[in-house]
């Protein structure tokens, strides 16, 4: 297995579900990257979708020893570069392009990119990722495409993101080539704004223990 593949799972560390988290926010990145830590979800995924998003990755880079932190939607060579000088321990785009290919082979934090056809995954493949983000899961065939990719594409795992719940996070789990599923639901909006902190640790504690 490729070492940049090794590397991230590695930083995963067998957790099931991946945490998606948009941070409205930034005080709240802390706190919350703490509880998802203490629920036993210490790799979470900062999506740069606002604008504080690279300072949430930084603060919980920084601040909580416990957390992997990741910054997702990276689209291009310029915030992959940023997301990593800020700290974020692996990168995880919606897709796949050369120009983040090139990115992620001059750099040493992992790229986790997604990937939906066989063409995609095959270009990935090539390129010696074996690890790819399959999104969005729900909306592109969920877990019949993945059965279907299983045995053509046999030396390639997934983790499912795109309409993941905690009904149907453990479907996916339990494929033979799902590693984890990224889900934002461990993390609901009207908990985080009123920083309903034990409830998510509550929650993520539940997930952790998915597929298991």
């Amino acid at each position: 297995m490729p070492c940049k593949t090794e590397k991230l799972l590695s930083l995963l560390n067998g957790q099931p579900v991946i945490p998606v988290l948009k941070i409205a926010n930034v005080a709240d990145a802390v706190p919350l990257a703490r509880a998802l830590a203490r629920g036993g979800l210490p790799a979470v995924e900062i999506t740069l979708r606002t604008a504080d998003a690279l300072e949430a990755i930084r603060l919980v880079a920084s601040e909580v020893e416990d957390a992997v932190v990741g910054a997702g939607t990276i689209l291009d060579a310029r915030q992959f570069g940023e997301a990593a000088a800020v700290g974020s321990k692996f990168i995880v785009s919606p897709g796949i392009t050369r120009e983040l290919l090139a990115a992620a082979k001059d750099s040493d934090v992992p790229l986790l990119p997604g990937a939906i056809t066989p063409g995609e995954i095959m270009a990935a493949r090539e390129a010696g990722l074996r690890f790819l983000k399959f999104f969005p899961a729900e909306q592109s065939g969920g877990i019949a495409s993945l059965k279907a990719f299983a045995s053509p594409l046999a030396d390639v795992q997934f983790c499912p993101t795109g309409g993941i719940t905690g009904k149907n996070a453990a479907d996916y789990l339990s494929l033979p080539n799902v590693i984890c599923v990224g889900g934002s639901w461990v993390a609901p909006d009207d908990l985080v704004k009123a920083g309903r902190w034990d409830e998510i640790e509550a929650l993520a504690r539940a997930a952790s223990k998915l597929g298991r």
